[in-house]
């Protein structure tokens, strides 16, 4: 068992307050959006032994496990974050396994950077992705039913909206959504941009459901994407509750502090709110477009009590312990590698070589098969994969 040292990226729309209040320390003034727990090269975790990619890089089965790593090759399957969020994130679609293969393998070919601006595919990978709320977090997920979405866009009173309410009530659903998602990103920059402020203000006028786009459009004016967010689900996640985002779902996080978690990749499409390249083409190529729920998980609660939030995929598995004062320790030993993360208290987590107090923010990495204990009180997020 190694306790992790992490790295806190500075993205800008990263909140200056939320995980200084985890941490308990003080904020710098300076936007603090993801801390990365894992192994991924952008920002591998570090340990006593080493960074940990190089740890498993020289051991890939005494680290993982032999079925993790047969499974899913020598690396470790699923990057963990506490995520927060003080401004919109990008919205944005994650392709799925066979579309991130076919699209990392064309780039290269192509020849582009990997570091381009206009570069898509960073790796081969899909990257499904759950976020669990530790405050009130916001988001949008995926497409609202064509109709709802009309009545949603008539309700602002915007003349060069209409033409889209009417492709919304015209057309079945599929083609619907995609004639009018596409017809949004296509649209003359100046005159989009004009209907955007227009919109921005009714929104701010009316509050109620349009309050959360009112906020969007304030961080990005004259964005198109502004008006493509207002065909998603808009959600409020309660602490403990979550959200599973698959495979060309579109989705934006707007505000909130939470623990991510997401198959180890960095490949997004973006549709808008961002300064970044949108490739308009390819995008409406990976978007799945289906009205959806949201779908808010809550955790499954087990007799060892463990809490399992569900979901469809292998590279990941989300759970979390809530101890109360005087538990018994619980055994967490598993068959495959595991990141322990405290939010609350101050947990303690054992193996062999030795035992670890976890304030909130702090992790430790459990190899596979050794063993590990809970004890203690507060809250403990376990991150493992399916194998």
């Amino acid at each position: 068992m190694d306790r992790l040292s992490n790295t806190v990226r500075p993205y800008a729309w990263g909140s200056t307050t939320l995980i200084p209040e985890l941490l308990g320390t003080a904020p710098t003034g300076e936007p603090q959006a993801e801390m990365w727990m894992g192994a991924h090269p952008g920002a591998p975790s570090g340990t006593d032994r080493g960074a940990l990619h190089h740890l498993i890089a020289a051991d890939p089965v005494r680290e993982l496990g032999a079925d993790s790593a047969g499974k899913f090759g020598p690396r470790l399957p699923f990057l963990l974050k506490l995520l927060a969020a003080g401004a919109p994130l990008s919205l944005q679609v994650h392709p799925d396994l066979a579309q991130a293969k076919e699209g990392y393998a064309a780039e290269e070919r192509a020849g582009i950077p990997i570091d381009a601006p206009h570069r898509n595919y960073k790796d081969d990978n899909h990257k499904p992705e759950l976020v669990c709320a530790l405050t009130p977090f916001d988001g949008l997920c995926g497409f609202r039913p064509p109709v709802e979405a009309a009545d949603f866009l008539d309700g602002l009173g915007i003349d060069s909206l209409k033409p889209y309410g009417d492709l919304l009530h015209a057309h079945p659903e599929e083609a619907a959504l995609r004639e009018v998602l596409t017809a949004v990103l296509s649209a003359d920059r100046e005159e989009m941009a004009h209907t955007v402020t227009e919109a921005a203000a009714a929104a701010e006028h009316l509050g109620g459901a349009y309050a959360p786009y009112a906020v969007i459009a304030h961080h990005f004016p004259g964005d198109p994407g502004v008006i493509a967010a207002m065909l998603l689900n808009h959600v409020r996640l309660q602490p403990g509750e979550a959200l599973f985002l698959g495979a060309g779902v579109p989705h934006a996080y707007l505000g909130g502090l939470g623990v991510e978690i997401m198959a180890n990749s960095d490949n997004v499409l973006r549709c808008g709110l961002t300064p970044k390249h949108v490739d308009v083409p390819e995008l409406l190529r990976i978007v799945r477009f289906e009205a959806s729920d949201p779908g808010v998980l809550r955790p499954e609660a087990s007799p060892s009590g463990e809490e399992v939030y569900e979901t469809p995929v292998d590279e990941f598995r989300l759970s979390r312990y809530v101890r109360a004062e005087g538990a018994d320790p619980t055994d967490v030993t598993a068959p495959t590698p595991q990141i322990l993360l405290a939010t609350a208290g101050r947990p303690k987590a054992s193996g062999p070589t030795g035992e670890f107090t976890l304030a909130p923010g702090e992790s430790v990495f459990v190899p596979a098969g050794e063993t590990a204990e809970l004890s203690g009180t507060g809250t403990v997020f376990r991150a493992t994969v399916v194998a």
